[in-house]
């Protein structure tokens, strides 16, 4: 299972970097009989691997000559609509595979309301029972319309690299234009990769929480659609972390020149965390939140992700060393543009010079870490952020969980510490037992985002509006 994981860390998106390996694990396949499906039907059941419960959802149709066809869905991972294949089997039977994922499940037992069954992917076989019915993810937090404030659909540019982002803003509920003054104002800045205004991942929306709460609050909120993703539109072929930043700037920009606020901040999660710092650095912001924005070198991070990764997973300590120093040795040659016709050679070459032992399907995960994630990754791995850290000169507000698995706290508070100039009103904090998205977790449970109801701690939320209405104060 591990192997899988580590493929995902080389890819663009660090923020969503569990999904292919989910999928790649967990995708079944379903089965139901002939004579018992309505023409159009949902199941889903729950599949239980480890410490990890996912639902499994299939959709069912029965086309004008008799056969089916259908799609998956995986609530938890933000899966959705996988193509699979109905194929009758006998009289009490029907086998669904899912060809793309190599994975079939065969049903029994069938009834109106329920089928029994195992799917199996990969040598593995696991109990899979099915109700009928639709599964609908638990998100306690989530707001629904109509709101207790005022939302309203806007745009801003970033004229220099033709791009139009389209957001929300939000503003606190009894906003009064005579007394803008003391409104502050954020902007919002999602992780890597292609990010709804919500931020949403696996059916939570933090970035919705948050705007929500924040507006309850007393404070007012922008967020934004990524380039390429929902309203927003403008390259984003090699784009790098430099140009999310200079949106973000433009965002910044659009809140001062629309001269309804007091004070203008940030809050950034991830990548748009580490932004937030570039921003301070900048003197762009009058204050910044940081939510496990990575402060330590590129390099070290993904390194960390790795090691933290097969640690949990339960890999031997050698193994992990050995992954990690080859690992750590194939990214700075990326960053310094070692030429690399051979990804296969160089890394046997690499593993025979430092007397590194590895299994073979990791020397093929090293290999693939050559050029996965293209000029992002790139750019990301030579990055260090403590050089901006060091001429922030607002306030900040970091935070990282003890149990996040991207943005090791270990590894980037004390970079923080270490370079962020003093500041009365800052404050760093690590919570106990929070992930990457700042939920409650354990240890087996932290990467389980999609399976944990609750979309962000609260008592983060508190202490990130508490912070920004005191700087009113």
């Amino acid at each position: 299972i591990y192997l899988l994981v580590l493929l995902t860390y080389t890819t663009k998106d660090m923020f969503r970097i569990l999904t292919p390996y989910i999928i790649v694990m967990l995708f079944s396949s379903l089965c139901s009989h002939a004579q018992k499906l309505e023409s159009s039907a949902s199941w889903t059941g729950e599949l239980s691997i480890g410490t990890s419960k996912l639902h499994i959802g299939f959709n069912i149709k029965t086309l004008s000559d008799g056969t089916f066809t259908g799609t998956m869905d995986v609530p938890e991972q933000g899966a959705k609509n996988i193509p699979i294949s109905v194929l009758k089997n006998d009289s009490d039977s029907l086998n669904i595979s899912i060809p793309a994922l190599r994975a079939v499940y065969r049903g029994r037992k069938l009834s109106a309301e329920s089928i029994e069954g195992k799917f199996s992917q990969n040598g593995a076989v696991l109990d899979l029972n099915l109700k009928h019915g639709k599964s609908l993810l638990k998100r306690p937090q989530t707001p629904n319309a109509p709101y207790a404030y005022k939302t309203e659909e806007v745009s801003f540019s970033n004229e220099a690299e033709g791009a139009v982002l389209s957001g929300t803003l939000t503003y606190p509920i009894n906003y009064n234009a005579s007394s803008k003054e003391q409104t502050p104002v954020v902007l919002m800045v999602t992780g890597s990769g292609g990010q709804d205004r919500n931020e949403e991942i696996f059916g939570h929306k933090p970035f919705l929480v948050i705007a929500d709460y924040l507006a309850r609050h007393g404070i007012a909120s922008l967020r934004y659609d990524d380039r390429g993703i929902g309203k927003s539109t403008g390259p984003t072929r090699g784009t790098t972390t430099q140009n999310n930043l200079a949106d973000a700037k433009a965002g910044i920009s659009y809140l001062r020149k629309l001269n309804k606020f007091g004070k203008v901040g940030v809050i950034g999660h991830s990548e748009g965390g580490t932004i937030a710092f570039m921003l301070g650095g900048e003197k762009s912001v009058d204050f910044l939140v940081s939510l496990a924005g990575s402060a330590a070198n590129g390099i070290d991070v993904i390194v960390g992700q790795n090691e933290a990764m097969m640690r949990q997973q339960g890999v031997p300590q050698e193994i992990i060393g050995n992954y990690a120093k080859a690992l750590r040795i194939l990214y700075k040659d990326r960053v310094e543009g070692k030429e690399i016709n051979d990804p296969v050679r160089y890394t046997e070459d690499l593993c025979n010079a430092e007397n590194l032992t590895l299994p073979g399907a990791l020397k093929t995960n090293l290999s693939k870490c050559v050029s996965a994630g293209g000029e992002w990754f790139t750019w990301f791995l030579g990055y260090s952020p403590a050089e901006a850290i060091r001429k922030v000169a607002c306030p900040v507000m970091a935070l990282n969980g003890t149990l996040d698995l991207q943005v090791l706290s270990k590894d980037n508070i004390p970079v923080i510490r270490d370079n962020l100039p003093a500041n009365s009103k800052n404050i760093i904090r690590e919570y106990e037992s929070l992930n990457h998205l700042f939920q409650h977790c354990t240890p087996a449970t932290a990467l389980n985002y999609g399976a944990i109801e609750e979309t962000i701690s609260e008592e983060v939320l508190s202490d990130m509006v508490g912070w920004i209405n005191e700087l009113n104060d």
